[in-house]
């Protein structure tokens, strides 16, 4: 039966630099590359060398722990660069472009038709599997377990984030076969969850195969470990599956289309972006193709959105699993006695400033932190932003110490570093409150998986 969830701890951070919806042109992309540090835990062993060429899907490494997940190629060409740190640690593979688009052929069929094995074997033979992530541990989903359920999220509450109403618009066939492959690896339900204070389009409001949830609230709504929390709460021993609506156009167009289909429509948004819109690239980009002059000096580039992203240089690459490239501008300005003043241009999750009087106003915020570390004490800050029955406080507390048997306590199997974001942004101690979480789920998998 569907459910109607109303999320009520969080906040809406409304940013300058909304993307038009309007499409640019395709990209020109000249090459990608791939960083193994966007899988958490992961240890890449290469099947490639500098020279090789390569077509779309060509596998590039795999997971020396699950040898059966394999990373492919998102484009045609040739394997140029392999950069290790120490160790011979992989740190990236660039692959550039031959401007063909050659792709590796795959199953080519409605899944609805398949068994659960030719499905699993097509997802992981193409590349496509990494786009599946699992709870607990906030890492790539382990094809040997049968999950309980699966969440997708047909929604992105962060700022500035990509209507995937609008991408997903007009693909409503790629999106059901996209379904149709995901139920038929659960015995449990495929919820997908969309955004009830907006209008949904028919590729979500249609779905067969699915169960429909509508959530209503600000960020971290939209968050697909917020809405697993809601319906069917992760407890120790079970393990489910998510992934976003976007993730699941990819997965549909493997199997209406027979190949593996990178291509992604990512908003290109931020309030240096001179002309903020909807860009169609591919899986690791180099993004000095997508800004091509639409960028004003200053400005910070941002692969995802400004609370999670990760930042990249103006030749830098798109992360593995971003829809989103973000440029705001740098900061690095100190304001004298900047807290006392009314701060009419600066936005508070307390009412520190007057933003609490303007709540539709959109801010032109840069990256300062308006403060140092310093000592990690109770203030509530965190809970009225943390939409889940968890103590949230106590729970990072319990990861800075490494107290595995608390951090199961307390609900470690559920969370992952996004849904820290806020607490994060409005932690009056400045910690680093998200790669506190990373390394404690690390830990945790390490210890205990």
């Amino acid at each position: 039966m569907s459910k109607d969830v109303k999320i009520r701890k969080g906040v809406n951070i409304k940013l300058k630099g909304v993307a038009e919806k309007l499409y640019t042109n395709p990209a020109n992309v000249s090459e990608i590359v791939l960083k193994p540090s966007d899988f958490p835990t992961l240890t890449p062993k290469l099947l490639v060398k500098v020279g090789d060429k390569v077509k779309a899907g060509t596998p590039l490494f795999f997971d020396k722990e699950n040898e059966k997940i394999l990373f492919t190629s998102p484009i045609s060409g040739e394997v140029t660069e392999i950069n290790r740190a120490e160790k011979r640690k992989i740190v990236t593979i660039k692959v550039t472009s031959d401007g063909q688009n050659l792709y590796e052929s795959y199953t080519q069929a409605d899944p609805s038709s398949l068994t659960k094995g030719v499905i699993l074997e097509n997802l992981l033979k193409s590349g496509v599997w990494p786009l599946i992530r699992q709870r607990p541990y906030d890492v790539i989903a382990n094809p040997n377990i049968t999950p309980k359920a699966i969440f997708i999220s047909a929604f992105d509450s962060a700022p500035l984030a990509p209507d995937y109403d609008f991408i997903t618009h007009g693909h409503d066939e790629i999106f059901q076969y996209g379904l149709n492959a995901l139920a038929k690896l659960t015995e449990g339900k495929v919820h997908l969850n969309i955004s009830g204070d907006e209008n949904t389009d028919k590729a979500f409001s249609n779905a067969k195969n699915v169960q429909i949830n509508k959530f209503f609230g600000p960020h971290p709504a939209g968050n697909v470990g917020i809405q697993a929390h809601h319906i069917e709460p992760v407890n120790k021993g079970e393990v489910i599956w998510v992934l976003r609506a976007l993730d699941v156009l990819t997965i549909g167009k493997l199997f209406k289309e027979g190949k593996y289909d990178a291509s992604r429509t990512i908003a290109f948004v931020g309030s240096k972006v001179k002309s903020p819109k909807y860009v169609r690239t591919v899986i690791g980009a180099n993004i000095s193709d997508i800004i091509n002059g639409n960028v004003e000096e200053g400005g910070r580039f941002i692969s995802g959105n400004p609370l999670t992203g990760t930042q990249i240089a103006a030749n830098g690459h798109l992360s593995y699993y971003d829809y989103q490239l973000t440029v705001i501008p740098e900061g690095g300005n100190n304001q004298f006695f900047g807290w006392i003043m009314p701060g009419f241009d600066k936005f508070s999750l307390s009412r520190t400033f007057s933003s609490w009087l303007t709540p539709d106003k959109e801010y032109d915020l840069n990256t300062n932190k308006n403060g140092e570390e310093r000592a990690f004490v109770m203030t509530g800050q965190y809970e009225k932003v943390f939409p889940m029955d968890i103590y949230p406080v106590h729970l990072v507390k319990a990861m800075i110490t490494e107290d595995i048997d608390n951090m199961e306590k307390l609900g470690v199997y559920e969370v992952a570093p996004e849904d820290f974001a806020l607490c994060e942004y409005g932690c009056t101690s400045k910690i680093e409150t998200q790669k506190i979480v990373r390394e404690a789920l690390n830990l945790v998998k390490k210890e205990c998986s």
